[in-house]
């Protein structure tokens, strides 16, 4: 599919009007980067389709239209999440993680979370103090692939086995997530439609809306991150006993940062108080885990009528695997996409795609369907709830074919695209937003911080 008609589909999807495409400029073709998946579609589209559903939401709270713009190979190098802080690139992944050759294939192993690796390590037998990579390729090679990723299921950890795209769509998973649309955004509850205040023709479409952003891990932040360059007040709600990854440096960008361990009932009550006036609930918690805190959907409606709530996961929520835990990198792995590079660049292991494209995909999807419900509660109301999943995002991706000779280029140069500013974390270097606004430019107002940074209250 061409990058016009991706979009054009991604717009009938969400019920967007249907002249909304005039507003839209796409440049640049696949290949933008070495692959043989439209993954410059992939990047380009889901931008564009969050730009034009925040220019319709504006549109609705009473501004005129406006242009927006996106090029390919930005949206494919914004998708690559490079930053660095003060000169330094940081090594975003865990010596452990990465693939394994089974004793009949090959299993990825995510390690960049303590308690995932050490998990993995015991599971092999081996010590998480003492072990080294070697030790742990060693003991895999006694594992067959499949095994290992149930074990590792079974165990709570984070391993994938490397399917093809056959296997994948013969697996009872494979088979509910292409059942699945590439995204739902359902009406949960009846409420009044909000009353958003009326923006000036140089405000940005999400000026004064308020999300709650409940994720950690790379296609929820950047969710949030690009409905704050919209103009959005988002907050990041961590725990402060649960981890993070390096890149929060970079998705934390234009967000408040507080802390709410949802395990007291001070955490509880300080949700609670900040989902009041709150009109976006992002979460990316494992499937069920919010609802056990008395914060899932029906209940956050309850809570708060009119409320937007989106659910994050990783396989979908149908079919066997609905419940279990996943990232990009396994996400590629485990549904054919490792496999069908290795045979397009004629491989010999495993080969990833050139960005974790399922997560930034997903990531600009989730703010697209999040905009798009914001709009339906402030023309006819009711509670929404938008739910994705890497896995639709993987299998959406298929969707858009592939890309012949798409390994004959090289990685172009992030730095064209690259701005730099000061923040909690260091002297932040990272791409700058691909989606260009004719009238009202994107920024992101704050900069990035350390978690817990702001109290968890709402600014005046």
């Amino acid at each position: 599919m061409s990058p016009t008609d991706t979009l054009a589909a991604l717009g009938k999807l969400a019920e967007l009007p249907g002249d909304t495409l005039e507003n839209a400029i796409l440049t640049g073709a696949d290949p933008v980067l070495p692959s043989s998946f439209a993954v410059g579609t992939a990047a380009q589209a889901s931008v564009a389709a969050a730009a034009l559903a925040a220019v319709e939401l504006g549109h609705v709270r009473g501004q005129p239209y406006q242009q927006i713009s996106v090029d390919m190979t930005h949206a494919a190098l914004e998708c690559s999440g490079w930053f660095s802080l003060d000169g330094v690139t940081p090594n975003v992944w865990d010596k452990f993680s990465g693939l394994y050759r089974c004793a009949d294939g090959w299993v990825r192993v995510h390690a960049n979370f303590a308690h995932h690796r050490d998990g993995a390590l015991r599971l092999l037998g081996l010590s998480a103090e003492t072990a080294q990579r070697a030790d742990a390729e060693r003991e895999l090679l006694s594992w067959r692939a499949l095994d290992f990723e149930q074990a590792a299921a079974d165990a709570g950890l984070v391993v994938a086995a490397c399917r093809s795209f056959a296997e994948w769509d013969a697996h009872p998973q494979g088979q509910a997530v292409a059942a699945l649309p590439l995204l739902t955004i359902e009406r949960i509850g009846d409420a009044a439609p909000h009353a958003l205040p009326a923006l000036k023709a140089d405000d940005r479409p999400l000026t004064g809306l308020r999300v709650l952003d409940l994720t950690r891990i790379l296609a929820g932040p950047v969710c949030g991150r690009m409905l704050a360059a919209y103009g959005a007040n988002v907050m990041l709600i961590n725990s402060p006993h649960l981890p993070n990854i390096e890149s929060i440096a970079d998705t934390s960008r234009g967000k408040l940062s507080a802390h709410a361990d949802l395990r007291t009932s001070e955490g509880r009550d300080a949700l609670n108080s900040l989902l009041a006036t709150s009109h976006v609930f992002v979460q990316g918690y494992r499937p069920g885990g919010l609802a056990e805190q008395g914060f899932g959907p029906e209940a956050v409606a309850r809570l708060r009528p009119g409320i937007v709530y989106v659910s994050l996961c990783a396989y979908g929520d149908a079919g066997p695997w609905h419940a279990r835990r996943g990232f990009d990198s396994l996400v590629q792995t485990a549904t054919g996409f490792n496999f069908a590079e290795t045979e397009a660049a004629n491989s010999a292991e495993p080969k990833p795609l050139p960005m974790q494209i399922l997560d930034y995909g997903t990531g600009h999807l989730m703010a697209f369907a999040a905009t798009t419900a914001l709009r339906r509660q402030a023309l006819e109301g009711g509670s929404w709830h938008v739910k994705v999943s890497l896995a639709q995002t993987g299998h959406w991706l298929r969707s858009l074919g592939r890309v012949a000779n798409g390994f004959s280029i090289d990685r172009p140069k992030v730095t064209p695209y690259v701005e730099t500013a000061e923040s909690g974390f260091g002297e932040l270097a990272a791409m700058a937003h691909s989606a260009k606004f004719s009238r009202t430019p994107t920024r992101w107002a704050r900069p990035s911080v350390p978690p817990g940074t702001h109290p968890p209250m709402w600014p005046d």
